[in-house]
């Protein structure tokens, strides 16, 4: 299916996202998919700064500021609310970043999708908590500089891998996207709102004071992120059937690593490494997709 391309924009100018920021382009890209008729859930993030101070708002729809941990669980009583008044055409979106959803949130979300509720969820992924001074999560790749692993101390966990977490719930519908490729996005948001139950978007967004990159240079480090294999692009159906929705040029995973600053400390076997893990988790997916496909 081919996305349409909305006209409509819910996130409206004025909002106080830094330049470049990949959260914001993000924001507008899945509000533009899903319209007007979407309750929006945001716990403490770089999101609930964008959209602006009380009594001033850059959305056109209603928002609830939720707990640190408590998105899914708000998202859900939402939805059940919009039950029993018999509204079924409202989307109900869950959006939170990666330390309220790798990390605090994580239970919440969980219940959710044990729960199946008919809930829109998007982790918005830029790999440390950047509202609060660029502090380490459970997001933050192996070799990244953050203010809790600095220079000679940098992270050494490899990153959660919170795509397969959901998949493993069996959820109907989990996929990931960043905002290089917003028709990919776009598509799979209009396709997920049209599925009952629990959907999760796992979206890449860089964030250039986190990442130490010119603002500029956001959409095209969201590209050699795909195109690296770092970040691949997929959908997975029913927690079995996986889809490649943007195949992997298979470039170099240095040429995502060089232009970012926080990675400016990786020695080069660390580079190697991380090449060779790449590598790894994307014949990982190949296979996946390819045993579906065999079996359809």
């Amino acid at each position: 299916m081919k996305s349409i391309y909305p006209e409509t924009e819910v996130l409206t100018p004025g909002h106080l996202a830094c330049q470049g920021c990949g959260a914001s382009m993000g924001m507008r890209l899945v509000l533009k998919a899903l319209g007007n008729r979407t309750i929006m859930v945001l716990p403490a993030c770089c999101g609930s700064i964008i959209v602006g101070p009380f009594p001033y708002m850059a959305l056109g729809i209603p928002l609830i500021h939720m707990a640190f941990e408590a998105t899914a669980a708000a998202a859900s009583g939402i939805r059940a609310a919009l039950e029993v008044l018999g509204k079924e055409d409202v989307q109900v979106l869950g959006w939170a970043g990666d330390g309220a959803t790798f990390d605090i949130g994580i239970q919440s979300l969980s219940g959710a999708a044990d729960r199946n509720d008919d809930i829109l969820y998007v982790c918005l992924d830029n790999e440390a908590y950047m509202n609060t001074g660029v502090q380490r999560s459970s997001a933050t790749p192996p070799g990244a500089w953050t203010a809790t692993t600095p220079a000679k101390h940098l992270n050494e966990r490899p990153k959660k891998n919170m795509v397969q977490i959901m998949v493993a719930h069996k959820v109907p519908y989990v996929a990931t996207a960043t905002i290089a490729y917003p028709e990919d996005l776009i598509d799979k948001v209009q396709r997920a709102a049209g599925i009952r139950g629990t959907k999760f978007f796992h979206l890449l967004a860089p964030c250039p004071p986190g990442w130490h990159y010119d603002p500029r240079y956001s959409v095209k480090i969201s590209r050699l992120a795909v195109e690296t294999g770092v970040f691949p692009l997929f959908e997975v159906f029913n927690g079995e059937e996986y889809n490649i929705t943007v195949p992997s040029r298979g470039m170099a995973v240095e040429k995502y690593l060089k232009v970012q600053g926080r990675f400016g400390y990786m020695s080069e076997s660390d580079i190697q490494a991380t090449q060779e893990r790449v590598d790894f988790e994307w014949e990982e997916l190949e296979r996946r997709a390819a045993r579906k496909k065999t079996h359809a």
